[in-house]
């Protein structure tokens, strides 16, 4: 079983959920724990990435925080738990572009914004916990230096 150290693959995730759906990807070796980071142009890194990236059944692509319901359900659950009050008004912000901008507005006018972000830390943290148990990875934490 590889080992994905958690750091990094939080990263690739912020990278593959900061763009469209596709547009980012990224791929983790189920055979090293290694994270290989495409976008639409092509590599992100200088380093190569194997020719097999994309066919082989070694890579597993990183979730976008759509496929991990990471998005507006999250969202919406945080707001029913400390703004019920402000529920439909949370709600009317994904019916728009410019989503999450509405929400954080919302959230810093009723001071909890910083509880959203600790909120969506530990469930993020713990989709990918999942999500690698569901794939054969190890969660691995790379020692600070």
């Amino acid at each position: 079983m590889a080992a994905v150290d958690l750091n990094d693959l939080e990263l690739a995730y912020g990278f593959v959920s900061s763009a469209g759906y596709g547009e980012h990807r990224a791929f983790v070796s189920l055979d090293t724990g290694r994270i290989y980071w495409l976008s639409e142009d092509g590599a992100v890194e200088e380093e190569e990435v194997p020719e097999d990236l994309e066919t082989s059944d070694r890579y597993i692509l990183v979730p976008h925080q759509h496929d991990l319901d990471l998005g507006r359900p999250l969202a919406l659950d945080f707001a029913a738990d400390e703004l019920p009050d402000q529920l439909d008004e949370i709600e009317d912000c994904f019916h728009r572009r410019g989503a999450y901008g509405r929400l954080k507005a919302i959230l810093q006018r009723a001071g909890c914004l910083e509880k959203w972000y600790r909120f969506e830390a530990d469930a993020t943290e713990k989709a990918l916990r999942e999500w690698c148990a569901d794939n054969g990875l190890e969660v691995a934490r790379a020692q600070p230096v």
